[in-house]
């Protein structure tokens, strides 16, 4: 069943990310069968999945972020250009995004 709206985290996700995602659904979840199919060991995958976890837990953030949400209703209200708010809202996201610690 497709819903008609993805969720916003998945499209700040690469290929790489969304294939690791898939694979550890796949695996049921077991870290230890993901490093037998990376070929990794399971501290390097605990440590991309952390990263993951966190980079939607940021994405999640920036959707309900009341600044997001303040230029957006700006650009709505014809009160910002649409080409700036777009700038503002993605230059913002970046900064959130370095909040992703190794």
């Amino acid at each position: 069943m497709k819903t008609s709206r993805e969720p916003s985290w998945i499209s700040d996700l690469n290929e790489e990310e969304i294939e690791f995602i898939k694979f550890f659904i796949l695996s049921s979840g077991s870290i230890k069968e993901l490093a037998t199919i990376y070929s990794t060991s399971y501290p390097t995958l605990r440590k991309q999945l952390d990263k993951l976890i966190q980079k939607i837990r940021i994405s999640e953030r920036k959707e309900n972020d009341n600044i997001i949400q303040l230029i957006q209703q700006l650009e709505k209200e014809g009160r910002i250009d649409q080409e700036i708010a777009d700038t503002v809202v993605q230059e913002y996201g970046k900064s959130l995004n370095c909040l992703i610690v190794d």
